[in-house]
């Protein structure tokens, strides 16, 4: 072979390497990444080519499928009460993506899955259509309607979130106002023009914001129960009827300002009992205060305070600060300054309370099934911490039903049940010029002593005349019907 000829060959041969080089750097290293792309049409069109799997609620789908037209996507989703599931489910939307159960768990529902794998040979080899796997919940339909209907009737904004405490399931999740997510499932003009009116550019009531694991409130006096756990395990007080070492006027460390108490309540060195019941600000402002920052954040983070929670859809961390003064400290213990919580966040209160102590993760996924309904996943409980030991636990209990018998709860009474609570109206805004937010925690118990739920609601109410918002007044009748909910599913 002459010279000539033998560079076109060396040539043409690199040229036959690059293109084998590129082939194999396109199908087994960027093919994942190819696959995934959102800018790749025929993924999004394999997305949509078949119903999804749905999303189980006391064994009924809450989800479905049907075929569009005019569209080369060819499946898009659809919700039965979509604004009362919306907090639960997310949406699935051909132009606008996935959120919350449909995006973590969208592998399962759209049958992609890896742990799917058998199920999918299977289907190849048969010529079966790829079908999805469903998402089981452990949410309870009666409570979640419960939950929805009463925040709807109280026409402000709000949440409720109600937990069982043997085991950290999620029995209802609501937030309100709220969005059908069917409204802009598909592709069309008319999707488009129902997302945007949903923005929160457009929509100053964000209904799309999930108001019971993404918002944090003041939670008022609802987080006496954590100061009150909280001089209970350090041994500040042994009891619930112990006469508390709290003067009136109670005058904040380094300040001349007294932390005043809402009208004229004996709070004069009430005991625990009495300060929960009538809700003494004096009383436990200086628990917080004498105990001081440290104490009083550890006891905050073992119930769960400043950490994200998944559920699996994540929650805000809830706050309670480090580095405070004691007169901050006493501002913070009685749930106001920088303390925030989430609804889910005071529900773990409630529901570690009623568990004896024991706070149990929470979680809202029960199992992934297959096509065939095979489980593919299953959650167990799960312990997330220790905040009480079970004989300062049963000491709150006794103090939490107090305030349900004979204070400010008595509107969360039901008839054949032990309920336990604390209400909570948490000033905000500059010089607390808004209207405050409405809260009640609670938990039920019956005569075996088992615990089936505990209940956070929050309202915020903008309308409303400031003298009528009150926990007891607006939140406790809703955690009420949840609770009742729950007991009445279980017989």
């Amino acid at each position: 072979m002459n010279k000539p000829l033998r560079r076109i060959a060396i040539f043409c041969g690199l040229l036959v390497l690059t293109l084998l080089i590129r082939d194999n750097w396109l199908q087994y290293v960027k093919a994942d990444s190819l696959k995934n792309d959102t800018d790749n049409r025929r993924v999004t069109i394999a997305r949509y080519a078949t119903p999804r799997g749905d999303i189980i609620v006391d064994g009924d789908p809450i989800t479905g499928s049907t075929e569009t037209k005019n569209n080369d996507l060819k499946y898009k989703r659809t919700y039965k009460n979509g604004p009362m599931w919306a907090p639960v489910t997310g949406f699935a939307s051909q132009a606008f993506g996935a959120t919350q159960l449909e995006s973590i768990d969208d592998g399962i529902l759209t049958g992609d899955d890896d742990r799917l794998f058998f199920r999918k040979t299977l289907d190849m080899i048969t010529g079966k259509q790829q079908q999805g796997g469903n998402v089981v919940t452990t949410l309870n339909a009666a409570a979640q309607k419960a939950a929805y209907n009463g925040l709807k009737q109280q026409g402000g904004k709000g949440a409720v979130v109600a937990l069982e405490p043997s085991t950290g399931k999620i029995l209802a999740l609501a937030s309100y106002p709220s969005y059908d997510p069917s409204s802009f499932a598909g592709a069309s003009d008319s999707d488009a023009k129902a997302w945007k009116s949903l923005l929160k550019k457009n929509n100053p009531n964000d209904p799309m914001q999930n108001r019971a694991l993404r918002e944090t409130y003041p939670p008022g006096s609802t987080f006496k129960v954590v100061t009150a756990a909280a001089a209970l395990e350090n041994g500040l007080y042994k009891s619930a009827d112990e006469n508390t070492d709290s003067p009136l006027p109670y005058i904040m460390p380094g300040t001349t300002t007294p932390l005043k108490n809402e009208g004229n309540i004996p709070c004069k060195n009430a005991p625990l009992r009495v300060a929960l019941k009538v809700s003494c600000n004096s009383v436990f402002g200086k628990i917080g205060a004498d105990l001081g920052n440290d104490k009083m954040l550890a006891e905050a983070k073992k119930f769960g305070f400043d950490s994200e929670q998944f559920t699996p859809v994540r929650s805000n961390a809830s706050v309670f600060s480090d580095k405070m003064d004691r007169s901050q400290t006493a501002l913070s213990s009685i749930g106001q300054f920088n303390t925030a919580a989430t609804p889910l966040q005071m529900a773990m209160v409630a529901s570690a309370v009623a568990n004896d102590g024991k706070l149990m993760k929470p979680y809202m996924v029960d199992e992934l099934q297959s096509s065939n309904l095979d489980p593919v996943a299953k959650t167990d409980p799960e312990e997330l911490s220790q905040p009480l030991t079970p004989k300062n636990a049963q000491i709150l209990q006794s103090m939490m039903e107090t305030v349900v018998k004979d204070g400010t709860g008595k509107n969360a009474q039901i008839s054949g049940v032990t309920v336990g609570g604390k209400t909570g109206t948490a000033q905000h805004g500059v010089e607390n010029s808004a209207n405050p937010y409405a809260w009640f925690i609670s938990y039920a118990k019956l005569s075996d002593g088992s615990s089936p739920v505990a209940v956070a609601t929050v309202i915020e109410d903008d309308q409303a005349n400031r003298e009528d918002i009150s926990g007891g007044g607006l939140a406790a009748p809703i955690a009420k019907s949840v609770m009742e909910a729950v007991i009445g599913s279980k017989k």
